[in-house]
């Protein structure tokens, strides 16, 4: 199992070798240092925690700083987790990853947190047409429609109705990788990655 961290960039468009044009997302990813290594006897889980990026010391609580074991000032930690323990074997605590970790035309599976939309309506958050203009209604194109029922007297759980919208971890699975480039440390994926520039990005090869 490969993982890394990222931030998405930017996108662009990249040509092949027929001259196709496919849209891409670039990710500028690693360096990833490997902090701590969990286990189903101790923790209830295998798992690889690792952190990226920097920030500066003076952020950081000593809890922080002691987990990181003076590894390195990073701002995001986060954790893969591994089906088998015996995988836990293939990886050291100080165990560095970068760009060169994946290859071009690998399948990835790509988990990012989407733009925040704030409070929205029926009609942008669910699709919903509204209601028609006719029989003396003026102001009804955008409203939800009846929500409640006759027999319950309640409005059902789940019911589809204004709210928060975005902001949520969205998961898109079998990415292609088209491009790596190792120097400037980018991996750009076939597509459109959920989020605004500057979202962390993770991405996993199985």
């Amino acid at each position: 199992m490969k993982f890394i961290l990222g931030l998405k960039k930017n996108m662009t468009q990249v040509f092949n070798q027929n001259g196709v044009v496919s849209p891409a997302t670039v990710l500028e990813v690693g360096p990833v240092v490997v902090l701590q290594k969990k286990n189903k006897e101790k923790d209830g889980y295998n798992a690889v925690q690792v952190g990226y990026g920097s920030v500066s010391e003076k952020k950081l609580t000593k809890a922080d700083i002691g987990n990181r074991k003076n590894l390195g000032n990073f701002k995001y930690i986060r954790e893969f987790r591994l089906k088998d323990e015996k995988d836990l074997d293939k990886y050291n605590i100080g165990d560095k990853f970068e760009a060169s970790l994946f290859e071009e035309g690998e399948k990835v599976n790509i988990s990012s947190t989407s733009k925040g939309k704030g409070f929205q309506g029926v009609v942008k958050r669910h699709g919903f047409h509204g209601g028609r203009r006719s029989h003396g209604q003026k102001h009804s194109e955008r409203e939800p429609g009846s929500i409640a029922a006759t027999g319950p007297q309640r409005v059902l759980k789940g019911t589809r109705m204004a709210g928060r919208m975005g902001s949520d971890t969205v998961t898109v699975k079998n990415l292609k990788v088209v491009q790596v480039n190792e120097k400037n440390s980018l991996i750009l994926i076939k597509g459109a990655i959920p989020g605004r520039r500057g979202t962390l990005v993770e991405i996993v090869a199985k």
